[in-house]
């Protein structure tokens, strides 16, 4: 597949602007209702399938069928993502309108994390044939250990990554709107925002971990294992909002997952010197799993409607009043000695 350097550039170009827009649109806190997720979800997906579309149209449908299949595998993965953010954003009672700015700048470090990722893959691909084997092996590993782990879930308060973080960066104990950082007493401080922040791009590089191996059982080609990445993260946040009270009913999902991950690495195991399996096949069979996963658990949690996530009965932060924002000083401003009467807190 020969993608010349100005498609490349014209790709991270668009993905930039798309950001820079939806960053525009975003511009000020509020709450993104389920319409709006729709929409902009709707939108993400149309540019998905655009681009699938032409890169069959350009490249042929071979090379379009590998791009399809690595974006459904990699857009269904990132259903267990958005699960996790909903766990995460629940355990630390982040208000809503806050929520879009973590997730955009955790789906931006999301594609710079993959980007690297990707490249890494390619060259021990690349250098060392035998490493297909391992990433085989660990496809189905994972997918094992995730059917028999179906029914755990991240628990944010024995999370060593958030223990780290706040042993080591001075915090407040509040969230002083979409800020990351603040100064209070001349002392810069962490807000909640960004420990939440840095849980979202943790828990991204995990995931991360199990996809890129898995795309790369359906397609060789750099670029669009890529793209198939790309605008599958691209919609993230909006699929985040649109979903985030209904994960109760998407019961058979996680089995579903397994299912693929284990899969695509039989299909990896067997083409390395055995036999090569059509990605049309290969397609059909993702499609498949994840179709009947979503429509079983639909119909077996039938009737129930949107649900929130359960609270700690006391939330580990809170939102600061009016008086402890305006005692801010400014981010980069002038530092001065801090007070026994206003230390910072971890």
């Amino acid at each position: 597949m020969d993608v010349p350097f100005w498609i490349w550039a014209a790709v991270l170009a668009f993905i930039l602007v798309m950001l820079a827009i939806d960053l525009f649109a975003h511009r000020h806190a509020h709450v993104i209702g389920v319409r709006e997720a729709a929409v902009w979800s709707g939108v993400w997906v149309a540019f998905g399938v655009a681009f699938g579309v032409i890169v069959w149209s350009v490249w042929g449908a071979e090379f379009g069928q590998q791009y399809f299949a690595g974006y459904l595998i990699e857009k269904s993965l990132a259903v267990d993502n958005v699960f996790v953010w909903a766990i995460i954003f629940s355990y630390f009672a982040v208000p809503r309108e806050y929520q879009h700015r973590v997730l955009f700048l955790g789906v931006l470090g999301a594609l710079i994390f993959r980007a690297i990722f990707i490249a890494a893959g390619a060259v021990l691909i690349q250098s060392f044939a035998w490493i297909l084997y391992v990433f085989a092996a660990f496809l189905l590993y994972t997918g094992y250990r995730m059917i028999r782990q179906r029914n755990e879930h991240l628990d944010p308060e024995k999370s060593a990554v958030l223990r780290a973080f706040r042993r080591f960066v001075p915090m407040t104990e509040v969230y002083h709107g979409q800020k990351l950082l603040v100064r209070r007493g001349g002392v810069l401080l962490a807000t909640p925002l960004l420990a939440v922040l840095v849980l979202v791009e943790v828990t991204d590089v995990v995931f991360a971990v199990d996809s890129i191996p898995a795309i790369f059982a359906v397609t060789d080609e750099v670029f669009l294992v890529f793209t198939a990445n790309a605008f599958a993260i691209l919609g993230l946040r909006a699929m985040y909002f649109l979903l985030a009270d209904l994960i109760h009913r998407f019961i058979y999902l996680k089995i579903g997952l397994a299912l693929v991950l284990i899969w695509v690495g039989i299909k990896m195991m067997l083409k390395i010197d055995i036999f090569y399996i059509p990605t049309t096949l290969s397609l059909a069979v993702v499609a498949t799993i994840i179709t009947v996963s979503i429509v079983a658990s639909l119909r077996a949690t039938r009737g129930q409607g949107r649900r929130a996530l359960p609270t700690p009965a006391e939330a580990p932060f809170r939102v600061a009043t009016e008086a402890e924002d305006a005692a801010l000083e400014p981010v980069w401003g002038s530092r001065r000695r801090s007070t026994p009467s206003d230390p910072p807190t971890r």
